[in-house]
């Protein structure tokens, strides 16, 4: 309960942020639930000055009276939702540019360990269900906590005594409410949990639909989504007939309330202890208390989903950003190119050692070639160039500065990348070439292009520039992704270079298009490439044999095929692969 309070203050913070309209709203809410608490008296007055005495003169303008009292309190009750809904949609903007602006600088292992359809779950049907708890029950507490003292306070100024017969369930219901509550919170949690399972599970189908249709695999697939499914339905009926009792509970309760006040009314008006109009003021207002209860009951399930979505945001929101740093590091405008490697060691953190003892001096402008067998420490390596990780121990040093006391951003400014994946995103190939250098004009674009040997493919596309790519460019061949990709880090000017397997996955022609574009990149630049095929590699100026995260070899081309140790044998079997 205490960490369920937690997280409705945090929201609490966030409602803040439109406090003027959030103050109207609660005005607003007041004068309605004044308008509300009016309705009973007016009523008790009419009964005993008027119909009781057998006076009916006034009788019509008290009716009057409160037929205007409830046609205000439905005006102001509209005005209230028009601004509630203002209020919750601000809010939920606020919480939700947070999220995603947090997600932007969290470091690269927080992704490489999670599902991204769980990550997409918390930023959608999560934050979903705190709109939906805003909307629906942030005026329902607001509006009952005010009916609760208002009628309180009505009710112990007709009769004290019939206040305390009121009274009597009120432990029971606290009691009832306790319990279940804390069962409702666990089950919305798992909820929540299984939801956001079974959309990684249909983000991963999808993206893989290829290898799903390729290797049979529709009816497993289907029956994984089953057993999900299943599990989600499980759980959320149990959350939804959990938080389903309260209501019927709460119902019981105030009607018990209802007839023990009732009885006691009866025999306080039959000894004339109270009037009849002031017994049926009383349980009108005896409703009104009971009434908010049972809002809160009936908008329990809500309040506790919303909770449960808002402490998976929160839970996302509190991981530590990556650009966290002391004010003492260092921003790095320029490069030189030196690159330096000295005794580093380094181990993920479930403690699995990926590399130890690498040293290396790449000299600026040089090309140092990556090569060795699958998982030998290639990519770590390259990954702590641009400290997308940190190391264990030793010193990466750029221009002779250790990179941890750079600033982050200011050293990725001067890194271009090019992976074996080509990632694209969802737009114009100009807008996708122009990410590398956001305020670069249509003649840079177009420049870079050139120089990428893209722009006689982009050219010959009906739309040129301006065709719009699916998603990650999946009308467009890999070969072309790639061409824009090199298009894009030519166009940001990087001092230094990093290309990760950039040709493994075309055929011939495309990889003579892309090596030709490499090397305009690599013309005077620091670079650093990791290769399975060693012909695009024999000229780099250094080559280094990664084999179980430590440096196996190294020299040129020349010099390692001269050596007849592992490069000559991986140089051999590509050879007899060719032949």
């Amino acid at each position: 309960m205490n960490h369920t309070l937690t997280t409705l203050r945090r929201i609490g913070t966030y409602l803040l942020h439109g406090r003027a309209r959030l103050l109207a709203v609660i005005a607003l809410t007041i004068v309605a639930a004044g308008l509300t608490l009016a309705g009973p008296y007016f009523l008790g007055k009419a009964l005993d000055d008027y119909i009781v005495a057998n006076r009916y003169e006034g009788l019509l303008s008290i009716c009057l009276l409160m037929l205007g009292i409830y046609a205000a309190g439905s005006l102001v009750s509209w005005l209230q939702a028009i601004y509630l809904a203002d209020v919750s949609q601000r809010t939920v903007w606020s919480l939700r540019k947070e999220l995603f602006n947090h997600l932007q600088k969290l470091p690269i292992p927080f992704f490489a360990s999670k599902n991204h359809g769980e990550l997409m779950s918390r930023t959608t049907n999560d934050i979903d269900n705190v709109t939906n708890t805003l909307n629906q029950s942030l005026i329902q507490i607001i509006s009952s906590v005010i009916m609760l003292i208002g009628s309180f306070a009505m009710m112990l100024f007709l009769n004290v005594w019939l206040t305390l017969v009121a009274l009597i369930v009120i432990p029971v219901i606290v009691l009832v409410t306790k319990r279940i509550a804390k069962v409702t919170q666990r089950q919305f949690k798992g909820q929540q949990q299984e939801l956001g399972g079974l959309n990684g599970f249909i983000e991963e189908t999808v993206s893989g639909q290829k290898v799903v249709a390729l290797f049979h695999q529709e009816e497993r697939m289907a029956e994984q989504f089953s057993a999900a499914n299943a599990k989600l339905k499980k759980v959320g009926t149990k959350a939804q007939i959990y938080s389903g009792t309260m209501g019927p509970f709460m119902n019981m309760f105030g009607h018990i309330s209802y007839l023990i006040i009732a009885g006691v009314g009866g025999w306080l008006a039959i000894h004339d202890h109270a009037t009849v109009g002031v017994i049926i003021s009383f349980l009108g207002y005896s409703k009104q208390f009971s009434g908010p209860l049972n809002e809160v009951a009936n908008q329990y399930n809500m309040i506790q989903s919303g909770v449960a979505g808002a402490e998976r945001v929160f839970e996302m929101m509190d991981i530590p950003s990556e650009y966290e740093e002391p004010e003492a590091v260092k921003e790095m405008e320029t490069i030189g190119g030196k690159v330096e490697f000295r005794d580093v060691r380094f181990e993920y953190n479930d403690g699995t050692a990926a590399l130890n003892n690498i040293s290396f001096i790449a000299k600026p402008g040089e090309t140092v070639a990556l090569v060795g067998p699958t998982g030998a420490g290639k990519t770590t390596i390259i990954n702590l160039i641009g400290r997308f990780y940190e190391i264990k121990d030793g010193q990466i040093l750029i221009d002779d500065e250790d990179i941890c006391t750079i600033n982050k951003n200011s050293l990725r400014k001067q890194l271009g990348i090019v992976l074996q994946d080509a990632h694209l995103f969802s737009g114009t190939i100009r807008e996708n070439i122009r990410y590398g250098k956001l305020d670069a004009t249509d003649e840079e674009v177009e420049e870079a292009a050139a120089q990428a040997n893209a722009n006689s493919f982009i050219t010959k596309l009906p739309l040129g520039y301006e065709t719009e790519l699916t998603a990650e460019g999946g009308n467009i061949s890999h070969g072309q992704r790639q061409l824009i990709t090199i298009a894009r880090a030519i166009l940001g000017d990087p001092a230094l270079l990093i290309l990760d397997e950039a040709t493994s996955s075309v055929d011939t022609l495309a990889e003579l298009q892309i090596q030709e574009a490499m090397k305009k990149l690599l013309s005077g630049r620091t670079s650093f490439v990791i290769a399975h095929r060693l012909s695009t590699i024999r000229n780099a100026d250094t080559i280094l044999f990664i084999k179980d995260g430590e440096i196996a070899e190294r020299g040129t081309h020349d010099e390692l095929l001269a050596k007849k140790g592992l490069y000559d044998q991986l140089h051999g079997s590509q050879f007899l692969q060719q032949v």
